[in-house]
């Protein structure tokens, strides 16, 4: 197949471009957003630039990389070139400053994101990744990396505790919070995911969390699994910066101890106390779950009561869940308000379950929460509420679907 060909039947996702040449070495590598369309860019006839026009000239075959997402096709990017040493890369030829992320040769070391030129590589005593050419995707992203994986970035290394231990962003090795053991495990995951190693993280992190399952140090393997889950929307194209932002700022509005990973929201849909179901969508790092996805007809409650038909499908739903030993939600959100809140915790205690659960009120989108009498009211532009209102309209899509085909079924079966 000639280049052009080739070119033809590239995929139009994010992800990562080889060029090679006559003897198979890898001469260029590049990111896209698109890969076909930034592929076909260099093959116009008027490129306006004569390197370019010398590049394709020795490209022989060209090799792609699929990527869930922007973020990851910069970081496999630089590992690439840093394997690879590319001839057409010019990052690492030319006298230009570009950000690199060091990690720092100490116990604990310091991560950071710095500029210095390529020629410089040899005196400086730290390990470098990069250079990445967008430094602001680049900063962002390592601040995800540090959302699931905290490290410090004090410099010198500091002698007390920053905001940045109240944040969960460091962890405080500086008065000794942490470990050595357990801070260069973090600094090993950073790696892993810098250098593109993708199984071998979750290997680690696997292997880790059974061990401390074993242990019975049952919280820390909920800290491992909380990782393992944000590695996958990371790498799966879910854990993209709006998200990660939504849920921080959820996660002060409403006081939870971390940001909501799995949320679950119930929803109840009926006519006249006619035909009445309940739905629960799942969504995960801010994306619909659907595998995860539930609907009931109710079946104990005759007439209009949404408390109780909450109280069932809420019942219904993590009975099932203890009796399976499944994961539980990080937040639940319940359809209403101060009484359909109420109906839900009442049943959650009946099952000795401790969740996080908030109901939104549809009318003024006012948040409850469990022993307060007045509700949160975030702004309409507030991320956190935007997030909120995503979740309860899908459930109530959902639950609206099933009801509506419940009363057709019904329709046709009376005609």
């Amino acid at each position: 197949m000639d280049i052009k060909a080739r070119i033809k039947v590239l995929p139009t996702t994010s992800g990562v471009y080889l060029y090679k040449d006559a003897a198979g070495t890898v001469i260029y590598v590049g990111k896209a957003v698109n890969l076909r369309k930034r592929v076909e860019s260099y093959f116009r006839t008027n490129t306006a630039s004569l390197k370019t026009d010398i590049l394709v000239s020795h490209i022989v075959d060209i090799e792609t990389i699929h990527t869930a997402s922007e973020a990851e096709a910069l970081i496999l990017e630089a590992s690439l070139i840093k394997q690879y040493q590319p001839k057409y890369n010019v990052e690492l030829k030319d006298g230009k400053t570009y950000p690199f992320i060091q990690i720092t040769k100490e116990e604990f070391p310091l991560v950071s994101v710095i500029r210095f030129n390529a020629r410089l590589h040899k005196n400086i005593k730290a390990e470098l990744y990069g250079p990445y050419v967008n430094p602001t995707l680049i900063r962002e992203a390592l601040q995800i990396i540090r959302k699931i994986f905290p490290f410090r970035t004090c410099d010198p290394f500091a002698d007390k505790l920053c905001l940045y231990y109240d944040l969960g962003l460091c962890l405080g090795p500086c008065e000794g919070k942490i470990s050595k053991e357990d801070y260069q495990r973090n600094i090993r995951s950073i790696r892993y995911i810098l250098d593109g190693k993708k199984d071998d993280l979750y290997r680690s992190l696997h292997l880790e969390m059974e061990k401390l399952s074993r242990g019975s140090d049952f919280e820390g393997a909920a800290r491992l699994r909380d990782q393992i889950r944000a590695i996958g929307a990371l790498y799966s194209g879910t854990g993209d910066i709006n998200y990660f932002k939504e849920a921080e700022q959820l996660q002060r509005a409403i006081g939870l101890e971390r940001a909501p990973v799995r949320i679950e929201c119930f929803d109840i849909s009926n006519t006249m106390g006619e035909q009445s179901v309940g739905s629960m969508v799942s969504f995960l790092n801010g994306k619909p779950d659907k595998n995860n996805y539930r609907r009931f007809r109710i079946k104990t409650v005759k007439g209009i009561d949404d408390f109780q038909m909450i109280a069932e499908i809420v019942r219904r739903r993590y009975t099932r869940l203890q009796k399976e030993n499944a994961t539980f939600p990080d937040l639940v959100v319940i359809d209403g308000g101060k009484g359909q809140l109420a109906a839900a915790m009442k049943e959650l205690k009946g099952l000795n379950l401790s969740l996080n659960v908030i109901s939104l009120a549809k009318r003024e989108e006012e948040i409850f929460t469990p022993g307060k009498r007045n509700p949160i009211k975030l702004s309409h532009d507030s991320l956190g509420l935007k997030l909120l209102m995503r979740v309860r309209d899908e459930a109530h899509r959902f639950g609206l679907k099933y009801h509506t085909l419940l009363r057709a079924k019904k329709f046709i079966g009376e005609t």
